[in-house]
C-alpha cells in the first residue's frame, strides 16, 4: 500500500496520528487476518505535502517502486492529482474525508467512505430541524470561500439541498471570504438580521474562530455552527482558546465520534495501543487513518478470497470492493455500513452520520447514525 501524507503542509500537524492510525490498522491486520490468509501487507509513506503537484511527480516513483495494490490518500489535492490516472493504471486510492460534487462520476478508482460534505449538511439539517421541532424551514447561512474549489462545491450541495427541499431548508445567504477569515463581524450581523438558525462551516477552523468572535461581539450566542470533521469541535475549540466557547456548537460526519464514551470504535483504537504499541491517540485524525485502511484492507482480503493471495492486483482489489457489502462490524463501527457501487465514488444509499457537541463543556455525541437524505447531483 502507498501512503501518500502530508508531512511539511497544512496538515502536517494530524499526520502523527492519522498515519499513525494507518500503520496500526496494517499490524492488526497483518497479525489477525493476514497471518492466516499467506498475507502480510506492506506500506511506505510518501509526502504529499497537500499538494497536487508535488503528488502528481510522486505518483511514477510510487508505482515504479511499489506497483501498489492500493493508494491511501489526504485530501482534495491527491484525488486531482490521480483521478485521471488512477483508471488507466488500474490501482484504487482510498480517502478518509467526505466526498465532492466535482468527482461525483461513474466508474470510480477514488473511494470515499462518506458522502459529499452536502449530504453531511443535508442530514445535520433534518435532524437539527426535527430536534428543535422548527415547523417552517430551516434558516441556514453558509460560510465559505471561492479560494479552493472544493469549498465552492461544499457550499453548492447544501444550496442543492435547499433548492430542491424549499420546505426544509433555507439558504438565507452564502458569504465568500478570505480563505482564512480574521473579522466576520459584518456579514454574520447580516446573516442575523436575516433569521439565520444555523451557519454551516465546513471549511476551516480559522472561519469557525471568525464567526464564533462574530457572535459573540453581536450578542447572539444562541445561533448554532455546524462543522465537519477536519475544522471540528476539538480543532476548533483549540484555536479559539476553549471548547467552552463552543458550547451548543456541532459537528458532523459520517463515521464513528472520538468522544471518552464507551464504543466498539474506541475499543478498536485501545486494543491497537494495547497490544501493537500504536503511538496514535483517539481523535478524528486517527479515526480517518482508521477508517480508510479498514476500508482497503477489507477489500484487499475480500480479494484475496477471490482470486488467491497471489494474484492481488489494484484492478482485483477493485472488482471485490464493488461485489462486497462492508457491514459496520467490519469496521469496528468506525463506519456505517458501505455498499459501493459503479455509481459514485461513494455509496449512494443507506448512509448515515453521527452528530456531536459541546454540553456542559464537554465533548459528547449528540446523535448517532442519523440518515443521510438524498440529494440529486449538482
Amino acid at each position: 500500500i502507498a501512503s501518500i501524507a502530508d508531512f511539511t503542509g497544512p496538515y502536517a500537524d494530524i499526520m502523527k496520528d492519522l498515519v499513525g492510525a494507518r500503520r496500526a490498522t496494517v499490524d492488526w491486520w497483518n497479525e489477525e487476518v493476514g497471518k492466516g490468509m499467506g498475507i502480510k501487507i506492506g506500506m511506505k509513506d510518501y509526502d504529499g505535502r497537500y499538494d497536487a503537484a508535488q503528488t502528481a511527480s510522486l505518483w511514477p516513483g510510487i508505482k515504479a517502486e511499489l506497483n501498489p495494490v492500493a493508494v491511501l490518500g489526504v485530501g482534495g489535492p491527491d484525488v486531482a492529482a490521480l483521478q485521471g490516472r488512477l483508471p488507466a493504471d488500474k490501482v484504487s486510492m482510498f480517502m478518509s474525508t467526505a466526498a465532492y460534487g466535482f468527482a461525483w462520476k461513474p466508474d470510480p478508482w477514488i473511494f470515499n467512505p462518506r458522502p459529499t460534505y452536502g449530504h453531511e449538511a443535508a442530514a445535520f439539517f433534518e435532524w437539527f430541524r426535527s430536534t428543535r421541532g422548527i415547523k417552517g424551514p430551516l434558516k441556514v447561512a453558509i460560510i465559505s470561500s471561492e479560494a479552493s474549489p472544493a469549498y465552492v462545491d461544499i457550499a453548492k450541495g447544501a444550496e442543492k439541498f435547499a433548492k430542491d427541499n424549499p420546505d426544509k431548508a433555507e439558504i438565507v445567504e452564502t458569504i465568500y471570504t478570505e480563505v482564512q477569515p480574521t473579522d466576520l463581524t459584518t456579514q454574520v450581523g447580516r446573516v442575523i438580521r436575516k433569521g439565520a438558525q444555523v451557519i454551516d462551516i465546513q471549511t476551516n477552523t480559522a472561519a469557525v474562530v471568525a464567526t464564533k468572535r462574530a457572535l459573540q461581539a453581536l450578542g447572539k450566542t444562541d445561533i448554532a455552527i455546524m462543522m465537519s470533521s477536519h475544522n471540528g469541535l476539538i480543532a476548533s475549540g483549540k484555536a479559539i482558546g476553549g471548547m467552552k466557547d463552543l458550547e451548543g456548537d456541532y459537528e458532523v460526519y459520517g463515521m464513528a465520534v472520538p468522544t471518552d464514551e464507551k464504543t466498539k470504535a474506541h475499543d478498536f483504537q485501545q486494543m491497537v495501543v494495547a497490544k501493537y504499541k500504536a503511538q496514535v491517540t483517539w481523535s478524528v485524525a486517527s479515526v480517518m487513518g482508521f477508517n480508510q485502511t479498514l476500508v482497503a484492507l477489507r477489500a484487499i482480503e475480500a480479494a484475496a478470497r477471490k482470486v488467491g493471495a497471489d494474484k492481488v492486483t489494484g484492478e482485483a482489489v477493485r472488482t471485490a470492493l464493488m461485489a462486497t457489502q462492508l457491514p459496520s462490524d467490519q469496521t469496528f463501527g468506525i463506519l456505517p455500513n458501505l455498499t459501493y457501487t459503479n455509481d459514485a465514488p461513494f455509496p449512494v444509499t443507506g448512509l448515515t452520520v453521527n452528530v456531536a457537541t459541546i454540553k456542559d463543556g464537554k465533548y459528547v455525541i449528540a446523535a448517532e447514525n442519523v440518515p443521510v437524505p438524498a440529494i440529486t447531483k449538482w
